[in-house]
């Protein structure tokens, strides 16, 4: 077995949570050895690694709708007034809003996010291509990123999307839409949202209800009624309920926006007190996706990876088998027609002409039963690529089917993928329990249990045990 060394983002992401994350530090190291498995598997390549499936930053969106509502938030939120003049409520790009510690902001083109895997955008453009031809060319048509000097901002990406009324309805943006519902950690979305009359709406609240209960959304309600009448407050969130239960969205926390618009002195400071508590929250939200994620990754390839290879496998056999049988019946058809106009069955039962008539057959069968598996597995080859691009697989699905093609494997009726074997799974499995014990790591910073009790339970049980045994006849 050959050792991977770990891939630069992973010693980069070690470095990063080196002081103030042990436990996304520890997953870390199990990544490495998930990357170590797909290494030997041939799944991935050495300067890959499995951990550039998600991003590790924690993510905030925002879906707005009308109204200016989200732009005012971002604006008022962020602190940054020259926000205003780059993020407007029309805008038509999904804008990703990351911090930096220069006053001026700056606009990059989405291929930055493409081609960063520390970005919640790391080559969609891939899926961009696979729903519409030519599409994932135009990339920069969708997606920017944006720097903003904002202490709010700092350790979070937020991802500002156009406003449902104006974004263009076609696959592309649904699909956006749905990529970032389902990988943020938090979603603000603005209660106009429900009041566009766009078909986008309804992919939307698909999308929302699908994740409903991951506890991930919050509803942002822009009423200026609530700011100048607080005891309205109540009454108006209490309406916004009934009216999306209406629509099928039955969880989710409320709370009524502040801004400056809605002060009475615009030198007040707003207070985002509840918007900033859930805020806090992020950071373990994005680590338990990211435990999450390990999970996903490791049952990932005895669910889907090993399957697909191990039909590619069988479906070659196949193929191949009935390639060697047509040209065998081709033989024996010319042998008929030998023994009829020659006569050659005494050849064939002679002690010393037949067994030497046999090796000759043999010495033909075998290179063309090769030969037709190799080119029956290009053919194999193209397919897994096809598929390993619709499953949205990192994973090189036809590299490890290439471990097959060795002479024995060829030659046998062996169909299990090359290498997979009970010490993989095995290693797997401990991967597995690993990622559970990080999850109950994680656990342990909103609850603790006396650990002397339970073990104190635990004797007191055993003790009974004993005791009770004593009275078996």
């Amino acid at each position: 077995m050959t050792e991977k060394t770990p891939s630069k983002y992973l010693i980069n992401l070690e470095k990063y949570f080196a002081n103030d994350n042990p436990v996304l530090l520890r997953s870390a190291k199990v990544f490495h050895d998930l990357d170590q498995i797909e290494y030997d598997l041939g799944l991935i390549e050495a300067d890959e690694t499995t951990a550039s499936k998600n991003s590790w930053w924690p993510i905030i969106s925002l879906i707005g709708g009308n109204s200016t509502a989200k732009s005012r938030f971002i604006n008022s939120y962020l602190n940054i007034q020259q926000v205003a003049s780059g993020i407007q409520a029309t805008n038509h790009k999904f804008t990703v809003l990351l911090q930096n510690s220069q006053n001026n902001s700056a606009t990059l083109p989405g291929t930055a996010l493409d081609v960063d895997p520390r970005y919640p955008f790391y080559q969609i453009s891939r899926k961009m291509e696979q729903l519409q031809k030519g599409e994932g060319n135009r990339i920069n048509s969708y997606l920017e990123l944006k720097t903003i000097n904002s202490d709010r901002l700092k350790g979070k990406l937020f991802i500002d999307t156009p406003n449902i009324s104006a974004v263009e309805t076609n696959p592309i943006n649904s699909m956006f839409i749905k990529h970032i519902v389902e990988n943020s950690d938090l979603v603000l979305v603005f209660t106009d949202v429900f009041e566009s009359a766009s078909p986008m709406l309804d992919d939307l609240i698909q999308d929302i209800t699908l994740h409903q209960d991951s506890n991930k959304f919050v509803y942002l309600i822009d009423d200026p009624l609530a700011t100048l009448n607080p005891g309205k407050a109540n009454e108006i969130i209490a309406s916004w309920q009934r009216k999306l239960s209406g629509t099928g969205l039955n969880t989710g926390q409320f709370i009524i926006v502040p801004n400056q618009q809605n002060s009475i002195n615009p030198l007040d400071k707003v207070d985002f007190s509840e918007i900033d508590e859930r805020m806090s929250n992020v950071a373990y939200n994005r680590s338990y996706r990211v435990l999450d994620s390990l999970e996903k990754n490791i049952r990932e390839i005895e669910d889907v990876i090993i399957p697909e290879v191990k039909n590619g496998i069988l479906l070659w056999k196949e193929r191949v088998n009935i390639s060697s049988m047509i040209i065998l019946c081709f033989i024996a058809i010319l042998a008929v027609f030998a023994e009829i106009n020659v006569g050659i069955l005494e050849f064939l039962i002679d002690p010393i002409i037949g067994p030497i008539l046999i090796a000759i057959l043999l010495a033909i069968m075998v290179p063309v039963h090769l030969l037709m598996s190799r080119l029956h597995a290009k053919l194999i080859i193209t397919k897994l690529n096809e598929r390993q691009k619709e499953l949205h697989l990192m994973e090189n699905l036809a590299n490890l089917f290439e471990k097959n093609l060795t002479f024995v494997r060829m030659l046998l009726p062996i169909n299990e993928p090359a290498a997979w074997n009970k010490k993989i799974k095995a290693r797997l499995i401990e991967l597995s329990d690993k990622t559970k014990n990080l999850v109950q790591s994680l656990n342990d910073n909103f609850g603790t249990y006396d650990e002397q009790v339970f073990t104190d339970y635990q004797e007191d049980e055993q003790s009974d045990y004993v005791d009770l045994s004593k009275f078996k006849t």
